[in-house]
């Protein structure tokens, strides 16, 4: 377990590091850390879009877990860089499932923060067989509500400062639907253009992320805006390839088995704490904490420490 001061396991490096094709246009990059006879753990980020950070090794105790993170398609090291084509939510459960076979694991634990929240639970709705506990971190269940209060109307209330940044590279005859009116500019054919979209959509992220204004936090997401602007709204103007709105809480019953840590923060302005609530009263087995000091990013201390808990129970409770 980490001092009071870590929050979070120290530094470790992969080692082992693969670049594995899953189609002919995708490759991604993995990583695996930690002990190779540890329990199997999964890391997905968030976004989509976002990419694996060397702090996401650091929430599972290296000499218990193998550790395994990749970068989604079109995210952080996986090539080609922010690309839209061949990119969706089942084409992600696909790799997930893969990359299980391949790295040759019989089932692990499935982490995942904010879209990796969505990734991991929609996997685990597809193959439950393969998970043996999930832990959850802001709950985003896709749904158009949430979409909405986030990049349309109800969050900017919050944050009316940074919403203006946010909008500025829209002209108020396209407001009525930020969505689509990023999307436009984020496929454009000028790459000015798409930069600038870029940066005013995940900027608005960034200064929202945080129950305090983080500005390490803040540049991280200026560095990211390709992928990460790119890839979300791509995903989020497709209703991020459901067939239906409200698909993970109406197909919960498959996963209702399966235990499950659920952890988000009270002020959490990206992904509303109702989430975790709705997602609770699905999953009978899940344990609900809601932290009370804290917004939407994992690296918020109290998140970053029960998180931290989360993984250190399993581990105990397999008695590894």
């Amino acid at each position: 377990m980490p001092t009071q001061k870590q929050l979070l396991y120290p530094e470790i490096e992969p080692y082992k590091i693969h670049r594995i094709p899953v189609s002919s246009l995708h490759t991604l990059y993995v990583e695996e850390c930690g002990n190779p006879k540890g329990i199997p753990a999964l890391f997905l980020h968030g976004g989509p879009g976002a990419g694996c950070t060397p702090v996401h090794r650091r929430f599972f105790h290296p000499q218990k877990y193998r550790i395994i993170l990749f970068d989604q398609r079109g995210a952080g090291k996986s090539t080609p860089h922010a690309e839209l084509r061949e990119n969706t939510l089942w084409d992600l459960i696909s790799d997930i499932e893969f990359l299980r076979k391949k790295l040759e694991v019989k089932k692990w634990l499935v982490f995942g923060g904010s879209w990796g929240s969505t990734l991991a639970l929609c996997y685990a709705i597809s193959h439950p067989e393969s998970v043996l506990h999930l832990v959850l971190r802001g709950i985003f269940l896709c749904r158009k509500e949430e979409i909405d209060w986030f990049y349309q109307f109800g969050a900017h209330q919050i944050f009316p400062d940074a919403w203006q940044n946010y909008v500025r590279v829209i002209p108020p005859a396209e407001r009525h639907d930020m969505l689509a009116a990023f999307y436009r500019r984020l496929t454009s054919e000028d790459e000015k253009i798409r930069l600038e979209a870029a940066r005013a959509w995940s900027q608005w992220e960034g200064a929202t992320i945080c129950l305090q204004h983080d500005p390490e936090t803040y540049r991280h997401f200026t560095e990211i805006a390709i992928p990460l602007a790119r890839i979300e709204c791509h995903y989020f103007i497709h209703n991020c390839f459901f067939p239906e709105d409200n698909y993970i809480l109406n197909n919960a019953h498959r996963i209702a088995h399966l235990s499950a840590d659920i952890i988000h923060g009270r002020y959490d302005i990206v992904c509303p704490v109702k989430n975790a609530f709705d997602l609770k009263k699905k999953l009978p087995r899940a344990k609900l904490m809601v932290v009370p000091v804290a917004g939407h990013a994992a690296t918020e201390p109290e998140i970053s420490r029960a998180l931290v808990l989360a993984t250190d129970r399993f581990a105990a409770r397999a008695k590894i």
